[in-house]
């Protein structure tokens, strides 16, 4: 379902992904000294005191030439990086509407679209983080464009730490599942917000015998990731719908999960989320929700660097999510407060490098676990953060 890229195209994909490493690696690491030695002494000579939150850090940084370089390197790879996928993806937009008919032709799985659905004004208003189109933009009967700008930039974005199939958020969590859930063993599974599936396909692998959806507002990502599924093997159902109000029965799922799903929302959306979840699920059902941590876990100046995600990259409710009491958000869905909890699951493509051929061990688990959170927009220390409540078992 990817496009082919031609010789100029690949290699500015790949400038696009290097650049975009060079801002990660070579000067991310400089704003902390830039900040301590520089920016700070100055607001606390104007203040008589040092900043205490990311906002005053940001009111300090933003003058710094040195910021200025950052952030405008980092917003220019960003657009890069869309730029050099879009053309190939336009060129072979009508063999990508073809190619997503034939394999999803080739599936028993479910395609469930609703020619009358309006998605959420929170994803249609902008170009979250500056891909052109958004998720949910048409220009074409049966279109997947947008589909395929995602997969293959969403790889590039995150400079292939989350595998070649870019699914390790999702292998994580179901790493997490089986070892802190042994036993359980789902019948029907949902992933919400899918996009085009990376993260949905796991639990396919890890539960064989369950029934699996993925949903998501967006027309073309939800074709693109039934015909991707069916393309490499997977029998995964998929239907354009907002987490928010569902159309499926209550208690239908044991496990319901998401992957970056709630920073792309509204302070609105996201209560209706949570509550969804609890009635979608089963008696002793769980849900987990996988994004960033929430900002109480992090440093004021590692809260700055993760904002300017929102300032800078058309993720507006990105700072906002993680100022949410999201244990006190589930607990008022109705999940019972000893159930609700943050943990950390080991990013999966980390676990196995640490553990090498033989596979994972306890000690390359801790080791990942463990690690102290670094600050950086991608692939933050070494683990995602998942949000997990169960739901409670009647009598």
């Amino acid at each position: 379902m990817l496009p082919v890229s031609n010789h100029d195209e690949a290699a500015r994909q790949e400038f696009a992904k290097s650049l975009k490493q060079f801002v990660q690696q070579g000067l991310l690491p400089g704003l902390a000294p830039v900040f301590t030695q520089r920016a700070a002494r100055a607001f606390e000579a104007e203040h008589g005191r040092a900043p205490t939150d990311r906002r005053e850090i940001r009111q300090v940084m933003e003058p710094d030439p040195y910021f200025q370089h950052y952030a405008a390197l980092n917003r220019i790879a960003q657009e890069l990086m869309w730029n050099a996928v879009i053309d190939p993806v336009e060129r072979q937009l009508p063999a990508l509407i073809e190619g997503a008919r034939h394999w999803s032709a080739t599936t028993r799985a479910e395609l469930r679209m609703d020619p009358d659905f309006v998605p959420p004004r929170y994803v249609t208003a902008l170009d979250i983080h500056c891909m052109p189109g958004g998720y949910a933009s048409e220009v074409a009967p049966g279109d997947v464009s947008v589909a395929a700008l995602y997969d293959r930039g969403a790889y590039l974005y995150g400079m292939g730490f989350a595998g070649p199939l870019n699914d390790d958020m999702g292998r994580s969590v179901c790493n997490y599942v089986q070892r802190q859930l042994p036993g359980f063993k789902p019948r029907r599974i949902l992933d919400m917000g899918c996009t085009v599936g990376h993260s949905t396909l796991p639990y396919k692998t890890l539960f064989p015998d369950a029934e699996v959806w993925g949903i998501d507002v967006g027309g073309p990502c939800i074709r693109y990731a039934h015909a991707r599924a069916a393309a490499l093997g997977v029998e995964v159902n998929f239907a354009q719908m907002n987490a928010e109000q569902t159309d499926f029965a209550d208690g239908h799922f044991d496990l319901i999960v998401s992957h970056i799903l709630l920073h792309e929302t509204s302070g609105k959306a996201m209560p209706r989320i949570v509550r969804e979840c609890h009635r979608l699920l089963s008696p002793g059902g769980y849900a987990i929700h996988a994004d960033l941590p929430p900002f109480d876990l992090m440093s004021p100046f590692t809260q700055f660097i993760l904002d300017n995600e929102t300032w800078y990259n058309n993720e507006p409710f990105w700072g906002a999510m993680r100022e949410i009491d999201q244990v006190q958000l589930a607990i008022d869905a109705g999940f019972p407060a000893d159930s609700v909890a943050f943990a950390t699951a080991p990013m999966a493509i980390l676990e196995s490098t640490a553990a090498g051929a033989a596979g994972y061990t306890q000690d390359a688990t801790s080791s990942v676990a463990e690690r102290e959170f670094t600050a950086g927009e991608f692939a933050p220390g070494g683990g995602w953060e998942v949000l997990v409540a169960r739901k409670a078992v009647q009598a």
